[in-house]
């Protein structure tokens, strides 16, 4: 004789719980990936936040050392040494001359404001 088995129907409510727990623990596992997907994200923009940071400084030193030179070159000292160096002297008063339209009372720029204010005044 041959055994026969039992059948069993199986019930839904089983097969509703399993898919249910197998769907939670996706969620649950998929959720902890994103978690340290993030947490890596925020490492690698720390150490780039440090990188930007040291690379400021060192701008910010470079910027400082520029300021100085420029203000050394710039300097009147600097300036009048360089220039004897080039051969260059100060004018003598006989070379310096006036534009016109600078000198008040005469022909000009200055003259004509000066002409059209009198004009204005009578």
């Amino acid at each position: 004789m041959t055994q026969q088995r039992p059948h069993r129907e199986s019930d839904p409510r089983v097969r509703r719980s399993a898919a249910a727990l197998v769907l939670c623990s996706i969620m649950l596992i998929a959720l902890a990936l994103g978690v340290v997907a993030l947490r890596i994200e925020q490492v690698h923009l720390a150490y780039r936040l440090d990188a930007l940071r040291a690379e400021r400084t060192r701008t910010d030193v470079l910027i400082r050392q520029l300021e100085v030179e420029l203000a050394t070159l710039r300097s009147p000292g600097r300036i009048e040494q360089r220039a004897r160096q080039l051969g260059m002297t100060a004018p003598s008063v006989a070379q310096v001359k006036l534009a016109r339209e600078f000198v008040p009372g005469q022909a000009g720029i200055a003259a004509a404001r000066d002409a059209r204010v009198e004009a204005q005044l009578r």
